[in-house]
């Protein structure tokens, strides 16, 4: 069987996969947070046709001949670049500037991290609870849930850059909470494990997550009444589907060719 077929094929799968995660940045341009993914391939082994020799009479034959067997996909990276901030009349809104993730706690009290700060108040046993569209607590520097406790309005949380939550009282002055929410940061943040929901999860190649109140990093910082949206670029995607559809319909023509020098080969008997 002609290899050309099965590397024509394997270029098929492959720029299938590659619109696939094109299709999936462009249907997530406005999910706060997400981060656009960039597909990338490996060529397959190599069959060697002619090794490096010299002839009978000595002469030097330096550059082998090999072949490739085609390609497949080698890993779909995630890129955490910073995405632009649009305003929100959220109280609880919160944009990240920086390499920072939110914590927020699963419901067998795993932590995730997220860079979607949408977040909501919701009822808890001890008062108001910051949490994400999900309903998973949000933590704070000390790996527990930020509960305001009391009759504690909304309206009246203010957060500074470094995450430190207020009350504005009646004279527009404010009194420290005593509470600071946790922000996160991976040596490796492309190694995290991808969940649904702009959450991801740790993983062996991200490493484990850094406090930022407690490691040697580059601090984040907080923009209250913001949110942080896709850093995706929509005309860099549609050059990228342009280009993957491209690359599809030549391994479908390198198939058709292959097919006909087949035909062609079987008709020769005639």
């Amino acid at each position: 069987m002609m290899r050309s077929l099965w590397s024509a094929a394997s270029g098929m799968v492959s720029q299938q996969t590659n619109v696939d995660t094109i299709a999936n940045n462009l249907a997530n341009v406005n999910t706060t947070g997400y981060k656009t993914e960039k597909a990338e391939f490996k060529t397959l082994l190599y069959q060697t046709i002619k090794t490096e020799t010299t002839t009978a009479n000595g002469a030097q034959k330096p550059i082998p001949a090999q072949v490739g067997l085609g390609t497949r996909p080698a890993a779909i990276t995630t890129m955490f670049s910073q995405g632009a901030f649009f305003a929100s009349d959220n109280p609880t809104a919160f944009a990240i500037d920086g390499a920072g993730f939110f914590a927020v706690q699963g419901p067998n009290e795993e932590v995730y991290y997220t860079r979607n700060g949408d977040l909501k108040l919701a009822l808890g046993g001890e008062g108001l609870v910051l949490t994400n569209n999900d309903g998973y607590p949000v933590l704070n520097t000390e790996g527990e849930p930020v509960t305001f406790s009391g009759d504690i309005v909304s309206s009246r949380i203010v957060a500074t850059n470094d995450g430190h939550f207020y009350i504005r009282n009646d004279d527009s002055s404010l009194t420290d909470l005593n509470m600071q929410i946790g922000l996160f940061q991976f040596n490796n943040p492309a190694g995290l494990n991808k969940l649904a929901g702009s959450i991801y999860a740790v993983s062996d190649a991200s490493g484990e997550a850094i406090n930022e109140n407690e490691g040697d990093v580059l601090k984040s910082s907080i923009k209250q009444g913001y949110v942080e949206g896709s850093n995706v670029q929509v005309a860099d995607e549609m050059v990228n589907l342009i280009v993957a559809q491209r690359a599809y319909e030549m391994n479908s023509k390198a198939i058709q060719a292959s097919d006909e020098m087949l035909g062609q080969a079987n008709q020769l008997k005639r």
